[in-house]
């Protein structure tokens, strides 16, 4: 029955993370909490391990359909790698409470700045290539950290990023997040497995789940234009970020 029920989270969480360039943690953590049961370290750490096969999946998609930047990739994954472990042990010592509270208010923000994202492009312009690539180095360490604390692919900051002040449009910059999850994911899930934080059992059912789930939100999502698949994007971060407000946590 658990293998079911993973396999359940996995499709739910790929699908939407094919879809909207996210690893799906944001959906895979809740559902593993409430439904089996798992400790919130564990589902931070199963989920990285999860996330890995949702990159390689939806990148593939993303990749057929010519979505996708190579450079930015590189650029973002040269330094999450390194920040990524470093968040994963940060975890530990975390209050529960004020990361949730924190990472709540950061998704609005973003969100609502990526629904502003077309009169923020004519107001700030193409901004010169090196400094594109200041934007994608520091995006990817702040990505990385996060990634390795909150069990996360990082999409919710990369997207946004790439989409409002490299003006990356929507499929380009999922894409590319996508493509950067799966360093990223493999060495904060790395570190997650030598402290102990994943559980194992919950893979068999989860992987198959993430990898069907996310080849048909990826080929889902090429078909959407921008601008609905911008706001199907923010209306997310928009509910997640009122539960990570709202839920209260034990400190």
């Amino acid at each position: 029955m658990t293998i079911i029920i993973s396999f359940f989270i996995g499709l739910t969480a790929g699908a939407f993370g094919g879809l909207i360039g996210i690893g799906g943690g944001l959906i895979m953590i809740p559902l593993m909490t409430e439904v089996l049961k798992l400790t919130q370290h564990k589902a931070h750490g199963t989920s990285l391990v999860a996330l890995v096969f949702t990159g390689i999946g939806g990148a593939t998609t993303y990749a057929f359909h010519g979505a996708m930047d190579i450079t930015a990739a590189v650029l973002l994954a040269s330094v999450a790698v390194f920040t990524a472990p470093l968040g994963a042990r940060y975890s530990h010592a975390l209050s529960e409470r004020k990361l949730k509270k924190y990472f709540g208010i950061f998704l609005i923000v973003c969100s609502l700045l990526l629904l502003i994202k077309p009169y923020l492009a004519n107001m700030l312009g193409t901004v010169p290539g090196y400094t594109k690539v200041i934007i994608f180095l520091i995006t990817g360490a702040f990505t990385g950290f996060l990634s390795g604390m909150m069990g996360v692919g990082g999409g919710t900051i990369m997207v946004p990023v790439m989409v409002i002040l490299t003006g990356f449009t929507q499929h380009i910059a999922q894409g590319t997040s996508l493509l950067v999850m799966i360093p990223t994911g493999c060495i904060g899930a790395f570190t997650h497995w030598k402290i102990g934080n994943v559980a194992t059992e919950m893979l068999i059912g989860l992987i198959p789940g993430i990898i069907l789930g996310t080849y048909l939100g990826g080929n889902f999502a090429n078909i959407l234009p921008d601008n609905i698949l911008r706001l199907i994007f923010a209306s997310i971060m928009i509910f997640v970020s009122f539960r990570y407000l709202t839920k209260s946590s034990p400190e």
